[in-house]
């Protein structure tokens, strides 16, 4: 199956550990842009990446748009979301597009971790819910 990692460039070492595990289990899987073709190892080079100048005018846009291509040739998604900014299982704007894409492309969808129930997501957890995603509570090997 062609999987394609999605969520924040915050968790990039949880990201690559997926990708790994992905791989050994026979995957083709597919990383964000944002952390190979910037090599983004840790949050602390996510955190210099996103104050840099012009990230957000002039290279994340091409970023989403390569991650949304992907998505599009994918079989499915694996939601990386870990703890971030006191957020359990956080899910920002950027994966929940990420998400609703997968859905309208109609590709499985898994979270790594079950849908946040943090007030701060509060207005797209419904919306969440409604792609029927798989929760995987970090066992891989439900990937199928």
């Amino acid at each position: 199956m062609r999987i394609v990692i999605c969520g924040s460039i915050n968790f990039p070492e949880k990201m690559r550990e997926t990708y790994e595990e992905l791989l050994k289990r026979g995957h083709e899987v597919v990383l964000p842009h944002s952390i190979t073709n910037k090599n983004i190892r840790t949050s602390d080079d996510a955190r210099r990446l996103k104050e840099s100048d012009g990230f957000v005018r002039d290279c994340k846009p091409d970023l989403t748009k390569r991650h949304f291509d992907e998505i599009r040739k994918g079989d499915a998604i694996v939601v990386v979301n870990e703890e971030k900014n006191g957020v359990p299982n956080y899910v920002g704007g950027a994966t929940f597009s990420e998400i609703m894409l997968a859905f309208y492309f109609g590709k499985k969808i898994f979270f790594l971790n079950p849908i946040p129930e943090h007030e701060k997501v509060a207005p797209f957890r419904e919306e969440m819910e409604t792609v029927n995603p798989v929760i995987l509570n970090g066992d891989l090997d439900m990937v199928r």
